[in-house]
């Protein structure tokens, strides 16, 4: 009961960040085996990776907040009084 000390979705954020972040290192680590697919992009460019993290952090906050936002308007007497 009470306050929670961080954000509702919090708890579904950190895997993703985990795995946007070994994502990147991954892919930064693969451009010389996908250099020869790519054309007219550098292997390495930050746009790129960059645009492709905010989607997938962007994507992960959504599906995250939804639930995180019905489950908050429930009353906290109402959820103990079911369990």
């Amino acid at each position: 009961m009470g306050a929670m000390p961080h954000p509702p979705h919090r708890p579904g954020m950190i895997p993703v960040a985990a795995g946007v972040a070994l994502g990147l290192a991954a892919a930064l680590a693969g451009t010389r085996l996908l250099a020869a697919l790519l054309f007219g992009v550098d292997p390495r460019d930050p746009m790129v990776f960059g645009s492709a993290a905010l989607f997938l952090i962007g994507t992960a906050l959504l599906a995250t907040l939804q639930p995180a936002m019905r489950a908050a308007r429930v009353s906290p007497a109402i959820a103990m009084r079911d369990d």
